[in-house]
């Protein structure tokens, strides 16, 4: 596998690569990034063969929309894919009046949660502005699940379903934006949207990964059932699958209970066996089942992001998947490499 390897997203004529840009941290995800640093970092994924690029406007504030708008101006427009998100509508407000979160320094913005069909048109508006594109190759509806709306869930579901999706798909038969879907932290939830919507595609945070397999038994054969197309965040659990298990490792953006420093240590173990370090194992199993079109990695340096590039031309052997899953750290129904080849 390469980062620069093309994917069809699901039914879609949209081709990724198989590396996505994770605009995150260009939105200066947990730590403030200068405008230099942004702009050298997607550079280097043009350099690397990456031309999918992800963001939201969420994402700073707007700062990482902006950033990758500015960045990707100049370069032929028909080369790259860009995702964005809709459901928060940003107004401006002077720095320091509103909740930030996890951003730090973000644009001068509030955001604010809205997926009505107005908010939606108004929010993937903003969207374009910031970029400087007339058009969204995919656009996903953000965050309807219970890890961000809590015990309005069910509301915030229910109005992004039956209002705020509309929208989606009157734009996309305007042509202004190419497929639609939604992007949230919850497999149960993704699937709930692939039966009750036309839903092109799902961004997936977090539950597919060597960790977690449980979107096996719903999710991922319905959206192979559907033509629904997978993109895959947070392959790493938010950190442990990359550095493996220390004090500081982190899970789902916390600290990673003993269990789980307990599991990935056997892994880990395993990996160093068949001298497989434990990111590439960790990128080539996500990589590897066929709704998966690619894989959104966020990096913080160009060093990083050129090793995990360089990560994704790692060869597992198939040993070491045998292994894994006499050790019962692998569902025997996981698809793996050697499996997915033959049925791409």
């Amino acid at each position: 596998m390469h980062a620069h390897e093309t994917r069809t997203l699901g039914r879609t004529s949209i081709g990724t690569t198989l590396l996505s840009f994770g605009g995150s941290p260009i939105g200066n995800f947990l730590r403030p990034m200068d405008h230099e640093e942004a702009r050298s970092l997607v550079d280097d994924a043009w350099a690397l063969g990456t031309r999918t690029f992800d963001t939201a406007p969420l994402y700073g504030h707007g700062l990482s929309e902006l950033r990758l708008g500015e960045a990707l101006a100049g370069r032929p427009r028909e080369e790259y894919v860009v995702s964005s998100k809709a459901g928060r509508v940003l107004m401006p407000a002077a720095p320091g009046s509103f909740e930030s979160g996890l951003w730090a320094e973000p644009a001068p913005f509030q955001a604010t949660f809205d997926y009505t069909r107005d908010g939606v048109l108004r929010s993937v508006d903003q969207s374009l502005e910031r970029l400087g594109i007339d058009r969204i190759d995919i656009v996903y509806m953000h965050d309807v699940d219970r890890y961000t709306h809590g015990e309005t869930q069910p509301s915030a579901f229910r109005t992004a379903v039956d209002e705020g999706f509309g929208a989606l798909a009157e734009l996309r038969d305007q042509g202004v934006v190419g497929a639609i879907g939604f992007g949230v932290n919850e497999a149960d939830v993704c699937a709930q949207v692939v039966r009750e919507t036309d839903t092109d595609c799902v961004l997936l945070a977090g539950r597919y990964t060597l960790l977690e397999q449980e979107p096996l038994d719903d999710l991922l054969p319905l959206c192979e059932e559907r033509g629904v197309g997978v993109v895959l965040g947070g392959v790493y659990n938010s950190g442990i699958l990359a550095t493996g298990p220390t004090d500081r490792s982190k899970f789902n953006y916390a600290p990673a209970p003993p269990e789980v420093r307990a599991r990935v240590a056997r892994i880990a173990e395993v990996c160093a066996r068949h001298d497989v370090p434990l990111p590439a194992a960790a990128l080539a199993f996500a990589a590897a089942h066929p709704a998966v079109a690619s894989i959104c990695i966020g990096s913080r340096t160009v060093a990083q992001q050129r090793e995990t590039a360089a990560l994704l031309g790692t060869v597992v052997p198939a040993e070491l998947w045998a292994e894994l899953r006499e050790a019962g750290l692998l569902r025997d129904d996981a698809p793996t490499p050697e499996s997915a080849g033959a049925s791409r």
